[in-house]
């Protein structure tokens, strides 16, 4: 049985924060991301491999991000990745939920919604079923 939240933990750098030492809100996404991508590895699937192997890749189609707390120079944080119960999920597309947390605080949580394309024409192109084979429900 795999988990359903997967954990990615990360330390904010001086190149993550602004000048009052507070993690830039835009670096969340970065965040989501590198934990995206950390997660898929986890499923035994690599973003490079997917391109260059299988002609797809993953792209960002919505995102919606809340903030609760600042995040702040040498946090230690842990960024969680679990797909969305109620979220939209098609053949092409998937909504994950993932969260920044430093300790017990939650500091922002987002909804992020993937498509999976074709590299070459950059049509909307299935999910490979060992993807969605390996993914907690």
């Amino acid at each position: 049985m795999l988990p359903t939240e997967f954990r990615f933990p990360l330390r904010v750098y001086w190149e993550d924060t602004d000048a009052g030492g507070v993690v830039f809100y835009a670096n969340y996404l970065k965040f989501f991301e590198r934990a995206r991508t950390e997660w898929l590895r986890s499923l035994g699937f690599s973003q490079e491999a997917l391109r260059r192997d299988d002609g797809l890749m993953f792209v960002v189609a919505d995102t919606s991000v809340q903030y609760r707390l600042p995040a702040r120079l040498d946090d230690w944080l842990d960024i969680t990745v679990s797909t969305a119960q109620n979220g939209p999920r098609g053949r092409a597309t998937m909504t994950l939920e993932q969260q920044a947390w430093r300790g017990a605080d939650l500091l922002a949580e987002g909804r992020i919604r993937i498509g999976c394309v074709s590299t070459t024409t950059w049509r909307p192109c299935r999910i490979p079923q060992p993807i969605l084979d390996r993914m907690p429900s």
